[in-house]
């Protein structure tokens, strides 16, 4: 059994400090880990950007504390390193929400359709891919596809239908919308920022578009309720560098896994982080904790590798996404 004390917390830090010294491994870790896990490593970001810091890395280990379609992009992107995952059991509800499989049926029903899938998804459906996007990117990709391919390409965009539906509303244009979902993110709903928009007046709004309420606050602004200065549609990177400008004092409700009020407290002690659902937590995101990071450092295990043939084709959505920015 892992348990973790305040005491042996430091202890262990220390420990996986060092078996990542002595391995030459970097240590990744995502904005939603545990906030003892976040504290010890290298890098910690969103899962795009995890993945580029690996690229570029000297290091020859790569132990990615995240999910498992996380340590797969960093294979991919990294073939000739070793990608280590601390809990192969680590997975992910967004990226289980639709198979390689039935995304080869879904093209074959819309023959001619370009894919347009969330990075979130497995080097499998990747490689099925056209262009990968992220929430701080998707609107981006798309607008760029429709003025190099055409105003009526057929787009199939998934897996997430929160994420499809804020790229529609962005756009103006309607695409074909798979219906898969975060569980975390989609119980966000509406009436948490209801309650949190009456509790907090005058807030600022840090929404996940994978957010369940995402669409609901985007109809408070257009009605007038919300104002639109104080809304902001922001991937976790995009959290980030809000935190980084903002004025002291300020108060601001954050809509997305909890795990992300660690580093945004951690950057910006004096603004005040409200979780919009405090139970909005991704217990595959807290499977990853120091004994199972010190273990795989000290074992080499959970090792992550996707099939070269697989990788070579995912590789070409996720550089065309880079490219465009």
């Amino acid at each position: 059994m892992n348990l973790l004390t305040l005491e042996s917390v430091p202890a262990l830090q220390a420990e996986v400090r060092a078996l990542a010294e002595e391995r030459g491994a970097v240590i990744l870790a995502h904005n939603y880990q545990l906030p003892e896990v976040q504290d010890v490593a290298d890098f910690v970001g969103d899962s795009l950007a995890l993945s580029q810091q690996a690229a570029k890395t000297d290091a020859d280990v790569i132990a990615f504390c995240g999910v498992h379609f996380m340590a797969e992009t960093a294979s991919v992107l990294s073939p000739h390193k070793t990608v280590l995952l601390p809990d192969m059991d680590a997975g992910c509800s967004l990226a289980d929400s639709i198979t390689a499989a039935q995304l080869r049926a879904w093209k074959a029903k819309h023959p001619g359709a370009l894919v347009v899938m969330y990075v979130n998804t497995t080097a499998e459906v990747k490689a099925e891919t056209d262009y990968c996007v992220t929430s701080s990117n998707a609107v981006q990709v798309v607008e760029h596809i429709y003025r190099e391919h055409g105003p009526d390409t057929e787009i199939l965009f998934g897996p997430d239908m929160f994420l499809g539906a804020y790229v529609e509303k962005q756009v103006g244009r309607k695409m074909h919308v798979w219906d898969g979902e975060c569980h975390v993110h989609a119980g966000i709903r509406p009436s948490d920022i209801s309650a949190m928009r009456e509790s907090h007046p005058g807030a600022d709004f840090l929404v996940h578009p994978e957010c369940g309420c995402s669409t609901s606050v985007m109809e408070y602004v257009a009605a007038g309720d919300v104002d639109a200065e104080g809304v902001h549609m922001l991937s976790t990177g995009g959290m980030m560098t809000w935190a980084a400008q903002a004025p002291a004092g300020a108060t601001a409700i954050m809509a997305t896994e909890t795990g992300m009020l660690h580093p945004l407290q951690m950057a910006r002690p004096d603004i005040d982080f409200v979780a919009a659902n405090e139970e909005a937590a991704c217990r595959f995101m807290k499977m990853i904790t120091l004994p199972k990071l010190r273990d795989t450092l000290r074992d080499g295990s959970g090792v992550v590798k996707v099939p070269e043939a697989i990788a070579e084709r995912a590789r070409l959505p996720i550089e065309r996404m880079v490219a465009i920015g």
